[in-house]
């Protein structure tokens, strides 16, 4: 069956970068001139995906506004002769059919997957995280889907890291390598630990899931701390049905849920835009660090 919805889970409080996301959602932090989740709206876009369905809370409104058409800014653009703003709002606005969830139930990775069953309709879909990407080539959710093309089943999204502070951050894959970057996953386990990670692939950032993940869902108990973990879940899945993960190709992952990776990821991009990354790279030789 053709994947053709994509959810991004956007519901969380971000409080790492509190005072700043008090009124501001963390996915519409700037990464340059782009909020981070307009890097992840994209990606699922160019991918082929019609549907993108955002999971938010009552504090995420600024989402749903960007993605909106707004008419006063539009007429304030076009008497001030901006027309190429103009047709940027207008082609942002037009990505995709946005559907807008509120997430409902307790506190955890899982509870927005569950909060979508009702408009997955039985079909597989793709999960990003609304805080972090992938630029890759194929993109990271062309990888996926790919992969799920030929499998049909469960596949994560995975990188190798041999870095220890890793394992206390990502799930990491207990399975058999096929070869290829292709593993098929007996465990996932969350956060394993440092001196703990059964291999060196970590998931970090994408799935595409099947409608059995549904049922595992409504019955998981709570993990660590009382929340609800996808890759615990998934972990359950994997008993009983075919799961699958892929190492990303020829990507580079960035996570901006935090201060240092955001920080790392806003020069990362500033270095290579096209309008500014002469001048920018300048300014970074010129400081006496």
């Amino acid at each position: 069956m053709k994947i053709t919805k994509a959810v991004i889970p956007a519901a969380g409080f971000g409080t790492r970068f509190l005072p700043q996301t008090k009124a501001m959602p963390k996915e519409m932090l700037p990464i340059v001139d782009k909020p981070v989740i307009q890097y992840v709206v994209e990606e699922a876009v160019s991918a082929g995906l019609q549907d993108i369905v955002l999971v938010t809370g009552w504090h995420k409104r600024a989402i749903e506004d960007h993605f909106d058409y707004p008419y006063e800014l539009e007429k304030r653009l076009e008497e001030w002769g901006k027309s190429d703003k103009i047709s940027e709002l207008r082609r942002i606005a037009d990505f995709a059919n946005f559907i807008y969830i509120r997430q409902k139930g307790p506190y955890g990775n899982a509870t927005p997957i569950k909060s979508v069953e009702h408009v997955i309709n039985q079909e597989p879909f793709l999960v990003l995280w609304g805080d972090d990407f992938v630029l890759a080539t194929p993109s990271r959710a062309e990888q996926l889907i790919a992969a799920y093309n030929k499998y049909e089943a469960t596949i994560l999204c995975g990188i190798m890291t041999d870095n220890p502070s890793d394992t206390e951050r990502y799930a990491f894959v207990d399975g058999v390598d096929l070869g290829n970057g292709v593993w098929k996953v007996n465990r996932l386990i969350e956060k394993p630990g440092i001196g703990n990670a059964p291999s060196k692939l970590a998931i970090v950032s994408g799935y595409v899931l099947t409608p059995d993940i549904f049922p595992v869902l409504k019955t998981q108990k709570p993990g660590r701390g009382g929340e609800f973990y996808l890759p615990e879940a998934i972990d359950i899945l994997a008993k009983d049905h075919p799961v699958y993960a892929i190492e990303i190709k020829n990507g580079k992952y960035y996570d901006t849920g935090n201060k240092l990776e955001y920080m790392k990821t806003v020069v990362d991009i500033a270095i290579h835009h096209k309008e500014i990354n002469g001048e920018f790279r300048a300014y970074l030789k010129s400081l006496d660090l």
